[in-house]
């Protein structure tokens, strides 16, 4: 079976071949930070685990670029309050399962109550609360968190800029 476009014609090859130049591209600046990231973390922390979340959030910024979840108060917000929960977790509970429980718990009722809802934070929370983590860290991880909220603004003034072609 054919796909079908939502006008119920068959797109062209044109289209689509159009349609995946438009999808790559906006892909590549996403990937791109994400790996200066790792790199960067690789160079300074050697704590790859709690990045790891951050390359969701990319992911989620590069699908849905004007989504209200990959917003850049909210992106910011979640993912620094679950670093922050994540890391007291296991400074309080000691790194493992109840701290890990705990700050997922936390972070999942404090993004509903502030309407900061932003899944890959889950992540962040889990990570910071499972790996012995020092100050350095964290720091390093607000670093990060900038960068992929810079990714933000880029993204939708590409995404914006591809929609002028379309």
């Amino acid at each position: 079976m054919k796909p079908t476009a939502p006008n119920g014609k068959t797109p062209s090859s044109a289209n689509r071949r159009d349609a995946l130049k438009r999808d790559f591209s906006l892909a590549i600046l996403p990937t791109v930070t994400i790996l200066l990231v790792l790199a960067l973390m690789e160079f300074l922390a050697k704590q790859h685990l709690l990045f790891a979340s951050l390359a969701s959030s990319a992911f989620g910024i590069y699908l849905a670029p004007h989504h209200r979840l990959n917003g850049v108060k909210v992106l910011i917000g979640a993912q620094l309050g679950a670093a922050v929960t994540g890391f007291l977790a296991q400074q309080l509970l000691h790194p493992g399962y109840f701290a890990a429980a705990g700050a997922m718990i936390v972070v999942i009722f404090a993004m509903v109550a502030l309407d900061a809802v932003h899944p890959p934070a889950v992540a962040t929370a889990l990570s910071f609360a499972f790996v012995p983590v020092v100050f350095k860290s964290v720091a390093l991880f607000v670093l990060a968190v900038a960068l992929v909220a810079l990714l933000v603004a880029l993204q939708k003034k590409a995404d914006a800029a591809w929609m002028r072609f379309d």
